[in-house]
């Protein structure tokens, strides 16, 4: 099913989701070891509430500071908001919603099917109704991107962590 921005997805799965498992990632030339959440979500709004639900518990599991798992439930708000406002879903009218501690730092990302233009971070004037999500996530972020492989488009943030070790 070809789905346009802005389309409702009604699918079998329940508004909760699909999780996958939390699973250890051996880090790149480190040798530490973090641990990362994958969590595929229905292409509907309420997920974002999910997705902010189970992160903020995995990194209050994880002992991260209060500060920092509100800006980062924050980011993956705007982060999984623009995916399901601007872009098609996943197969199986799904969004993957995906983070990874590691070394005091948070990664988040988002993947959905893509949508008519890229991400970019908007300057909107001061009485603009809309247009600051991605500016907020720049602001709160050590560095954010957008990856883009077969029709899928990731966009990413990386995030101070602090007091956070492994999720468990």
């Amino acid at each position: 099913m070809v789905m346009q921005a802005g389309q409702v997805c009604v699918s079998g799965v329940k508004s909760r989701g699909m999780s996958g498992s939390v699973r250890p990632v051996q880090g790149r030339d480190t040798g530490e070891v973090s641990a990362a959440s994958i969590v595929l979500l229905p292409y509907t709004p309420s997920s974002v509430a999910t997705a902010r639900g189970r992160l903020a518990t995995d990194l209050r599991e994880a002992g991260t500071m209060a500060a920092a798992i509100g800006d980062a439930a924050l980011v993956l708000s705007e982060l999984l908001s623009n995916a399901i406002r601007h872009a098609r879903p996943l197969p199986g009218c799904m969004v993957r919603v995906a983070w990874t501690v590691s070394g005091g730092s948070l990664r988040v990302s988002v993947s959905d099917g893509g949508g008519p233009t890229r991400p970019r971070a908007e300057r909107p004037s001061v009485s603009a109704l809309g247009g600051r999500g991605l500016a907020i996530v720049e602001h709160l972020s050590s560095s954010w991107g957008i990856r883009s492989s077969g029709g899928r488009i990731t966009v990413w943030a990386v995030l101070p962590a602090p007091g956070a070790g492994a999720l468990r």
